[in-house]
């Protein structure tokens, strides 16, 4: 299916590395729904800029399975057909800043449960929802943005980056599973981003040392990240699954 022709819903899409990417799917004439838990004002006022008939707000807290069905029956309602591609961005409650990570001896299992039900828990609920909906297309598009961290964990946030490799996990078997559906599952990793609300408080220094590392010698951008998930969205894409893209400037190699 055309981008065009995709009806897209990205979590935690009303900011940040979310709003980039829908306004990617935007440029090329997919509809979005610019889902948001907290950040209300930023999703309509992004929404409203594309039009309504390219994008609507709708406010859902992913965790949530009651709020996911809820979300997709609204969104189905607002475009008259059902959600093609999910992007599962949401992120759960956190700032990038190594400074004031929680170290080893002193981190919860608390902080574990909610990066995992960020993470595992939300992609569960939003895959759920679409199934009904991609398996009538034939056609499914998911998603799942990951970190570099787990393979380069040069800043230890132990609760962040399990989840994400839980999420990868998923992401796989989940390839193996909607295959025969034809829905595709992948996930597009990148490191720290330059910049969102959750890199903010990273010092410029950190991003400078980041830079120097990298073979482009700069950090990724929120826009050059979402190029990479339109391709997993794209019909370039059409015979790949299960599979991982790192997009961080080269600095890991995987």
């Amino acid at each position: 299916m055309q981008l065009d022709k995709q009806i897209v819903l990205v979590t935690g899409g009303g900011r940040g590395l979310g709003a980039a990417i829908v306004r990617s799917f935007a440029a090329q004439n997919a509809r979005v729904i610019v889902n948001y838990r907290n950040s209300r004002d930023a999703a309509e006022e992004l929404a409203a800029s594309l039009g309504p008939d390219r994008a609507v707000a709708l406010r859902a807290d992913v965790t949530d399975a009651a709020e996911v069905a809820t979300l997709f029956a609204a969104a189905e309602e607002h475009f008259g057909s059902p959600v093609t591609t999910v992007i599962n961005n949401a992120l759960a409650d956190f700032s990038f800043n190594g400074d004031a990570r929680d170290k080893a001896d002193v981190i919860t299992w608390d902080a574990f449960d909610s990066q995992l039900r960020g993470s595992v828990k939300a992609t569960l609920h939003t895959t759920q929802a679409a199934l009904p909906g991609m398996r009538a297309l034939g056609f499914g598009r998911i998603v799942n943005i990951g970190t570099n961290l787990f393979q380069n964990p040069v800043v230890p946030y132990h609760d962040y980056t399990a989840a994400k490799a839980a999420a990868l996990s998923l992401t796989r078997t989940l390839a193996a599973d909607l295959g025969p559906d034809g829905i595709t599952v992948n996930m597009v990793s990148g490191g720290l981003l330059r910049t969102t609300d959750a890199s903010a408080a990273t010092p410029d220094e950190v991003f400078d040392l980041i830079a120097a590392s990298t073979p482009l010698q700069r950090v990724t951008t929120p826009d050059e990240f979402a190029d990479a998930v339109l391709f997993f969205a794209s019909p370039w894409s059409r015979a790949v699954t299960g599979q991982n893209l790192v997009v961080d400037g080269g600095l890991v190699k995987d």
